[in-house]
């Protein structure tokens, strides 16, 4: 009976995961942004576990296949009530998708919130369950931050107490890798994203620095994945004018989903 109970949760939790991906695509149809001369999504690109197992410079070898002036937009540690609708709103109001990779006891404690980023067409990747570094507590306990924050974040979302991911993206809190952890993600088929480039908004800092630092950065690097945290309020209340920083430069947005081969989906736009 237990096995029969285990079986279906997972045929349901893939059937909600094809479904997913099905509405992302459908969101990104629609976001040519009915507001002119906004920033805008400018593509969909569908990545999987076996093209890229782990992505983002800063931590890994390769990174997404990104071109000039592309950048994905990433962040951590939410939801968090206080701020995640801020950062929410500034994305709306420039058609921009984005990707949020959430830790599970907050999710759990803010469902709706979680929902709501889903709802507004994000990705919703995985952050464990409550963003202790992994790699200073036992293999076990490690596993089981992986497990139980992804567990969390889909009964918030769909209502699927599972382990398999919807969305089979993860990032490691802290960076903090090891490698029985990495080849346990690369084994279920997850996406383990670093970062190509960061403000860090995490240190105390105005957000007009972080706003200098960030764009600093970018002019370097040209492109890439950016990392950023929601419950940040430095962040919040930077990130309206580093999207306007962005339409002025005539940088573009690119919408990481789950998919296969790194398939550019551009033609959904």
């Amino acid at each position: 009976m237990y096995e029969q109970k285990r079986v279906r949760t997972l045929i349901n939790a893939v059937v909600v995961g094809l479904a997913a991906s099905v509405a992302w695509t459908a969101t990104a149809r629609a976001a040519d942004c009915p507001r002119k001369g906004t920033l805008g999504t400018s593509r969909i690109l569908a990545v999987d576990a076996a093209t890229y197992p782990r992505v983002g410079l800063k931590n890994f070898p390769q990174t997404l296949p990104l071109r000039d002036h592309e950048v994905v937009l990433t962040f951590d540690d939410g939801p968090w009530p206080p701020t995640t609708p801020k950062v929410l709103a500034a994305l709306a109001r420039e058609c921009v998708h984005a990707t949020f990779f959430l830790i599970g006891k907050p999710a759990s404690e803010h469902p709706e919130l979680a929902r709501r980023i889903a709802a507004a067409g994000h990705t919703i990747g995985h952050h464990t369950w409550t963003h202790f570094g992994l790699m200073h507590m036992p293999p076990a306990d490690a596993v089981e931050q992986i497990d139980h924050g992804i567990s969390a974040v889909e009964m918030a979302l769909h209502g699927v107490e599972t382990t398999t991911p919807s969305t089979p993206f993860f990032r490691f809190p802290g960076f903090e890798t090891t490698q029985a952890t990495l080849d346990l993600l690369q084994s279920r088929g997850i996406v383990v994203f670093g970062t190509d480039l960061w403000a860090g908004d995490w240190n105390k800092m105005t957000p007009k620095y972080e706003l200098r630092l960030l764009v600093d950065r970018l002019k370097v690097a040209r492109k890439g994945i950016i990392l950023l945290h929601d419950p940040q309020a430095r962040t919040a209340a930077m990130l309206p004018a580093f999207l306007r920083y962005l339409r002025d430069n005539h940088y573009h947005i690119v919408h990481v989903v789950p998919g296969t081969s790194a398939t550019d989906l551009s033609g959904a736009l």
